[in-house]
């Protein structure tokens, strides 16, 4: 029974609407969490695993390893810690800063995901999957100690992935998905008006750190890109599959604000604005989200037990720096000079009767942060390692849902970013300390064949 378009139109709509994100399972601003199954696998099976029409988002061939139509559908819950102890900040000038604050920017999230998919003929079939493959969000305390590089941080995506498949062979799949890809961020800091009106004779020296303003930058933008795959079944127990994302260039068009809430500050911002300084205007940022590759193992060993693994590769070298922008001025730039990486994860499945599927894995993750001199309160990250499991229960033939649980373990991590009065941390000041990074992540999801 193929899929009607108002079903479809339906569908996009409902996960439009339930757009959020949160960095925590993947390092960098990776979201991999697109099916309960993958996740209860600890993503071993995102290449070559095609269980349902949600694998699409990983490799767009998976569609060809399921006969006529489907639909699937899944959220995921994610509890984040990013907390940042032992802390030490002072503006450029050595005079420190303080705060009773908590050092703690986690944020708990969901992330909703769709795919459907229907067979055209004996050798084509046409897919369409709705997920968010990157995000980002952290939010610390207005006054923490590390107010002025970051309170604020979200990413938000969504991508759109109209998907066709090729059955080459009985056991050959080609695929094909283009890509688009909507972003809308957030980015907010404090600044250190006492600092600014103290130098200039204007606040007295106890007002560093005690007369804060508040800088907000807003952007979205829409982008196109394109994913390929293959899935070939080698044996009829053994399938590989390998798939391709590309990157997307983004330009987040948006607003800058400044904003303080206390006298002193706001008798410094507006003598600042009366000189065509910290004004209110139009902003842009660009980004690019990174191109990645997966390549995977399906082996049946048993007629109940299988087993997976997997390797992806991230091209985070393409972000090398964030720069804002306002008026065609840059004012803020963050260098981060990141570094490609790898992910790896093993998992087995095991069928307890033809209603259960019991399900486990585990994984390690590379950061891309090259050392501490460019990890962020924005985005600390840090190398992880994944303990998964869940369960697949089929009360009918048709029928399936699934459940899963995550654990992160991330490694305590060092941050140190020192402030010049001519490199890019001159206006926020020096901080260190040591990050803690941890998560758990919850899966349900359901799939439908007609």
């Amino acid at each position: 029974m193929p899929l009607m378009p108002r079903q479809l139109t339906v569908a996009v709509a409902l996960a439009s609407a339930a757009l959020v994100s949160a960095q925590a399972a993947a390092t960098g601003f990776q979201v991999r969490e697109q099916s309960a199954k993958t996740l209860a696998n600890a993503f071993s099976n995102t290449a070559a695993g095609a269980e349902d029409a949600s694998f699409m988002a990983y490799n767009p061939a998976a569609i060809g390893n399921i006969d006529g139509s489907q639909v699937a559908g899944g959220v995921s819950y994610i509890d984040a810690t990013f907390e940042l102890q032992d802390a030490e900040a002072s503006n450029v000038l050595g005079a420190p800063y303080s705060s009773m604050a908590s050092g703690e920017g986690g944020e708990s999230a969901v992330v909703p995901s769709f795919a459907a998919k229907t067979q055209l003929d004996e050798r084509w079939d046409l897919g369409l999957a709705i997920y968010s493959p990157y995000g980002l969000s952290t939010k610390y305390d207005e006054d923490w100690i590390g107010r002025y590089h970051a309170v604020e941080t979200e990413l938000k995506t969504i991508d759109i992935q109209p998907t066709l498949n090729y059955r080459a062979t009985d056991r050959l799949n080609l695929a094909v998905g283009l890509r688009a890809e909507y972003a809308d961020a957030t980015l907010s800091n404090a600044v250190d008006l006492g600092s600014a009106g103290a130098g200039a004779g204007q606040l007295p020296p106890s007002a560093i750190g005690n007369a804060d303003g508040m800088a907000e930058v807003t952007g979205d933008d829409w982008g196109y890109g394109y994913t390929l795959g293959a899935l070939f079944q080698v044996t009829d127990q053994t399938r590989l599959g390998a798939s391709y994302r590309s990157e997307i260039d983004l330009t987040l068009e948006g607003d800058v604000d400044y904003s303080s809430d206390n006298a002193a500050g706001q008798a410094v911002l507006g003598g600042a604005q009366a000189m065509g300084q910290l004004q209110d205007a139009g902003g842009t940022a660009e980004l690019t989200t990174p191109a990645n590759f997966n390549l995977g193992i399906h082996h049946q060993l048993t007629d109940r037990l299988a087993l997976m693994a997997n390797a992806e590769w991230t091209e985070w070298s393409s972000f090398d720096e964030l720069v804002v922008k306002s008026e065609g001025q840059d004012i803020s730039t963050t260098t981060e000079n990141w570094d490609d990486t790898w992910a790896f994860s093993v998992g087995a499945n095991y069928a307890l009767n033809r209603q259960w599927t019991l399900r486990g894995g585990l994984g390690i993750d590379e950061t891309p942060v090259p050392s501490a001199e460019y990890r962020t309160p924005r985005v600390p990250d840090a190398d992880r390692r994944w303990a998964s499991l869940g369960a697949t229960y089929r009360p009918t033939e048709n029928l399936g849902i699934t459940a899963g649980y995550l654990r992160i373990f991330g490694d305590d991590v060092d941050m140190d970013q020192d402030a010049t009065p001519t490199n890019e941390n001159a206006s926020r000041g020096n901080l260190s300390g040591t990050y803690e990074v941890a998560a758990d992540v919850f899966a349900l999801s359901m799939d439908y064949r007609f």
